[in-house]
């Protein structure tokens, strides 16, 4: 039996179900369980990697964008802010990551002279 979207109003939730029970997401973007936390002056993600091991987990950030790998998934996160990408620190218990970055000034002050 096919399904058809248009007419579906519970696609979002089967999708959600889809993404829970590990289908591919090498190159995807933007529909990863990644929740960002605004704390202050620290920027905290919360990424959901169930099966994934600390061992093939690699993490990169140019401070704008943070890159999660682990085995075939791959995700590309814009971050709401700038963040020092060197302040980075990162855990991974249970199958939930956690990263954290101190942020930036969004603005700089500019002296006149």
């Amino acid at each position: 039996m096919r399904r058809d979207d248009r007419e579906d109003p519970f696609g979002d939730i089967f999708d959600e179900i889809e993404r829970m029970m590990g289908g591919s997401r090498e190159g995807s973007d933007g529909d990863a369980h990644v929740d960002a936390f605004d704390e202050g002056d620290e920027l905290r993600l919360v990424a959901d990697l169930p099966g994934a091991s600390k061992e093939e987990i690699s993490l990169q950030c140019d401070g704008e964008t943070l890159t999660v790998e682990a085995g075939e998934y791959r995700e590309r996160v814009r971050l709401p802010t700038r963040v020092d990408e060197h302040s980075a620190e990162a855990t991974f218990n249970n199958g939930v990551l956690e990263v954290s970055f101190e942020k930036l000034d969004d603005a700089a002050d500019i002296d006149l002279s």
